[in-house]
């Protein structure tokens, strides 16, 4: 199994631990008093304040000397670069070995950078992507408003490319629920129902659409409404068979009480991988629900 794989499937694992303390404002009302820390409030600057150069020193770290230090010489010539046809020839190798390191952070902003000089469809939906995916992955809840805001910038300039396109729309959907889901205000009108309302119509023109359906099941798990998300990653199962819907629909059953049915679904997620850690990590779960 290839590393990028791996580390997929374990953050799989991983973030679906605090899945559930992250509900969708808009959708069911969260159990916080007002003023708790953690929310924040709706600002561009959040946008502004976050940089290319904030989230490569993590990332670094994150990879280890001996790939970073390629990273360091291309952001070397980058620096010393003058013309601007090697500026952005850099800045593609940049986005490119940043995401064969498997970090979209650093990757996000180097694709927005390119689609801001290039301006085609398939340069903003590598930014939104990669910024999606950085949302997704972050821990460091003071640079996710930006991931999200900037994801956001990048589908709106794909869809006007290219109105039609379900891949862009289901971007956009993702962008607008996150958003919403930090307690962000949208300055445009973004919402987390018009979000939801964007995936349901992806799914119906398009109902085998994986993105869609694993994001409206994910949403549903969110603000609780478990059967929902159980009928979607079962339709997701029927057209499929992979481990992320068969390991979302075991978290499911699980929130429902269905012991039984959520000790198969793991059980079956253990068919789906050969890292030890990640077995052993179902096989805790598994032990939970049998005792």
């Amino acid at each position: 199994m290839k590393w990028k794989q791996i580390t997929v499937i374990a953050v799989v694992l991983i973030l679906c631990g605090y899945l559930y303390s992250k509900p969708v404002k808009g959708l069911i009302k969260p159990k916080v008093a007002k003023g708790t820390a953690g929310v924040v409030s709706g600002s561009r600057s959040s946008v502004a304040n976050v940089t290319v150069e904030d989230v490569s020193t993590p990332a670094k770290t994150a990879i280890g000397a001996a790939l970073a230090a390629r990273i360091n010489d291309l952001e070397g010539q980058l620096k010393n670069a003058t013309g601007d046809a090697d500026k952005l020839s850099l800045q593609k190798q940049l986005a490119k070995q940043w995401d064969d390191d498997n970090q979209p952070a650093p990757s996000a902003f180097y694709y927005q950078a390119i689609a801001q000089k290039e301006n085609t469809f398939e340069n903003w939906m590598n930014a939104g992507n990669h910024f999606n995916d950085a949302y997704k992955a972050a821990t460091d809840t003071a640079v996710q408003p930006a991931f999200v805001e900037n994801a956001i910038g990048a589908y709106k300039n794909a869809v006007k490319l290219k109105p039609d396109n379900l891949d862009a729309k289901t971007g956009l959907g993702i962008a607008y629920v996150n958003q919403t889901s930090m307690g962000i205000t949208d300055p445009n009108g973004g919402s987390p129902m018009q979000g939801i309302s964007l995936l349901l119509d992806v799914v119906k023109q398009d109902p085998n659409n994986r993105s869609a359906n694993l994001n409206l099941g994910l949403f549903a798990m969110k603000s609780g409404q478990f059967e929902k998300a159980v009928a979607r990653f079962k339709n997701m199962i029927a057209q499929k068979d992979e481990l992320e819907p068969n390991f979302y629909l075991a978290e499911s059953y699980k929130q429902l009480g269905m012991k039984k049915e959520a000790v198969a679904a793991y059980q079956k997620c253990k068919t789906m991988v050969a890292e030890p850690v990640v077995r052993q990590k179902i096989d805790l779960y598994i032990k939970e629900l049998q005792n």
